[in-house]
């Protein structure tokens, strides 16, 4: 198929998920959303290539103007830059016509990861929580990227001083599992607030909560159990931030899970981002009921991250991260929450936190 064929299948399949009623049959909805996706690349692509080629056509424009020489020799370097990324896009664009997958399902398929579903919601401490939790999703963003993860934010809920009340995401492409489901739990900070005029320490908290996403055959929804309400987004202090109803909220009715998707401007990736949080949860319901009816010694060797739990500390007055399981201490705090948490992982790793 070329390029002008999967742009208007794209739209036709636009047009198909754009339906209300699709969600009703997840299976289908399913594989259309997995199609979607895979369009997705071919059209971003072809769009990438585009831009390339107009921007040759700008270079050739001056060079053609014979204006000014110094100019048109920049010209002629950009556009030997610019034809060997064209060149590169279009070797990747015919890569993904023939159906190859990408790198990045290379990579995941090689360290056989899982990907994970990621919640960190403010605790205590009101605001300075809040902001505690945006300090903690720019953290685990910037882990990722070292770590050559993919990141999606699929919810959140903004403060009134740009924090997060909530926030949700999705790390994969990776070795991401073992490395993040010891992450769950209560996080601690100490810092003097920018909103303290006294001076004083504040010590707040946020969790975390770190969820596999499940496997098409671990968690199956029945469509007649969901109920779907669609609502405008707002912001911080609720003032609505969208005049479409692009928000999605899922109800489990036979569980009483609720989950919510708005970060999207349009229905369809907000529905699909919500079936994943609420897929995740409902697995992770079900891994808690089955742990509950094993004896205390079987749950004792199950070194799960519990979100009630106490892991670590961030205490900034004495430059300090302190995770409480292994009784260890790390300075360079701006470090470690700038995504350097690789000593951390290590250490959990060798002391046999994480098998």
């Amino acid at each position: 198929m070329n390029l002008e064929g999967v742009k208007k299948e794209y739209d036709e399949l636009l047009e198909q998920l754009s339906n209300p009623e699709l969600i009703s049959d997840s299976e289908k909805f399913e594989m259309l959303s997995k199609k979607k996706n895979r369009l997705e690349r071919i059209v971003e692509k072809g769009k990438e290539i585009e831009e390339v080629k107009n921007k040759i056509e700008e270079n050739k424009s001056i060079i053609t103007a014979k204006e000014d020489a110094e100019l048109s020799s920049m010209a002629e370097t950009e556009i030997n830059q610019l034809s060997e990324r064209q060149k590169k896009l279009e070797e990747e664009l015919d890569n993904l016509l023939k159906g190859d997958e990408d790198n990045s399902s290379v990579i995941s398929q090689k360290s056989g990861g899982q990907a994970v579903i990621v919640e960190i919601r403010a605790g205590t401490g009101g605001e300075e929580s809040a902001l505690f939790a945006a300090d903690l999703f720019r953290m685990y963003s910037r882990y990722a990227e070292r770590q050559g993860w993919k990141e999606r934010t699929l919810d959140s809920r903004s403060s009134e001083l740009g924090g997060f009340k909530e926030v949700v995401f999705e790390l994969k492409d990776g070795d991401v599992f073992s490395k993040m489901m010891f992450e769950g739990g209560v996080h601690r900070i100490q810092r003097i607030p920018t909103t303290e005029k006294s001076g004083r320490i504040h010590t707040s908290t946020a969790t975390v909560a770190v969820l596999p996403k499940p496997k098409k055959t671990e968690v199956k929804i029945n469509p007649q159990d969901l109920r779907i309400d669609f609502y405008r987004a707002s912001g911080p202090g609720g003032q609505n931030v969208n005049k479409r109803e692009t928000a999605v909220r899922l109800t489990h009715l036979p569980t009483g899970l609720v989950v919510t998707s708005q970060t999207e401007r349009n229905q369809l990736q907000n529905k699909e981002n919500a079936l994943a949080i609420l897929e995740a949860r409902l697995l992770e319901k079900k891994e808690m009921e089955a742990l509950e009816k094993m004896g205390e010694k079987r749950k004792a060797q199950i070194k799960w991250g519990k979100r009630a739990e106490k892991i670590r500390t961030y205490n900034f007055p004495q430059d300090r991260v302190t995770d409480h399981r292994v009784k260890k201490s790390w300075h360079d705090i701006e470090g470690i929450m700038a995504g350097k948490l690789e000593p951390i992982i290590e250490t959990l790793r060798k002391n046999g936190i994480i098998d």
